[in-house]
């Protein structure tokens, strides 16, 4: 008498965790605390203490703000609950009780006016892309001034450069090796030319070769440096700058530094900050 088959055993991706494999994979807290740091600094005598972060997600960068500082507050908004829930139990619980309470969540649209106003407004991961219509943009680049404190600052990081207009074309990068080892890949996978609507999406390709294709899409407009400066001023914020990253393989300076710039190289693929001033 044969036996009866047993379940299938479940393969790394069927295991995995989408949130875990995407922090690993584009997220460093510290690194963005750090680069609010300089942004405010550039244009503040203070230091900053309270932080917003629209379209949070899992809010990581929150939790990384306050444990910078005990005299450091956070609000994360964000319209998902899946990931808010997610990272109340993955990085709010791994905060100490006090850390926890000077995070504030929020589930609602980023177009709302919050009180009290932040120092720094973070819109990371081209998330303001979501907006298609010049329209959409300057109403919710207005309300995020409306959210800033004088002289607070709103940091969107920017990507640009003729590969991702390239239909199909992936960036490949090992996040860990190993038996539990994963590869992070992002997909350029549709654009077009007429009205800049571009579809992306981050997948993961795991050791035992199971993989996760699609474990986050995004449809966006694909905006540019200029549209975006030409927007800030339309929406009232006194000042925007460039900040690119120092070329350090040619000697001017580390890995991870940025500084203000008017000119860039052409390059195939690139990611800056913008910063505005309110």
């Amino acid at each position: 008498m044969s036996k009866s088959p047993g379940k299938p055993k479940k393969t790394q991706a069927d295991k995995a965790d989408k949130y875990v494999c995407y922090q690993k994979s584009v997220q460093e807290p510290s690194h963005e605390v750090a680069f609010f740091e300089q942004a405010f600094g550039d244009f503040n005598r203070r230091k900053p203490r309270h932080l917003r972060e629209d379209f949070c997600g899992t809010f990581a960068v929150c939790c990384e703000w306050v444990k910078s500082s005990p005299q450091r507050t956070a609000l994360g908004v964000d319209l998902d609950p899946e990931p808010l829930a997610w990272g109340k139990q993955h990085n709010l619980g791994r905060l100490d009780e006090r850390a926890q309470k000077r995070v504030r969540l929020l589930q609602q649209d980023v177009r709302r006016r919050n009180r009290p106003q932040a120092d720094i407004l973070a819109a990371q991961n081209f998330s303001f892309w979501i907006f298609k219509t010049r329209a959409e943009v300057v109403a919710y680049f207005k309300t995020a001034r409306s959210n800033l404190v004088d002289g607070g600052v709103m940091v969107m990081d920017m990507m640009g450069g003729g590969e991702c207009f390239e239909e199909d074309h992936q960036d490949k990068r090992t996040i860990e090796k190993g038996k539990h080892g994963f590869k992070y890949i992002w997909t350029q996978d549709t654009f077009n030319p007429i009205n800049h609507d571009a579809r992306f999406t981050i997948g993961f390709k795991f050791k035992d070769g199971s993989r996760w294709d699609e474990a986050f899409v995004y449809e966006w407009r694909f905006w540019s440096i200029p549209e975006v400066r030409e927007m800030l001023a339309e929406a009232g914020f006194s000042s925007s700058h460039v900040y690119w990253e120092v070329d350090y393989e040619t000697g001017g300076g580390e890995a991870g530094e940025w500084e203000r710039r008017e000119d860039a190289p052409s390059d195939p693929s690139w990611v800056s900050y913008v910063v505005a001033v309110r």
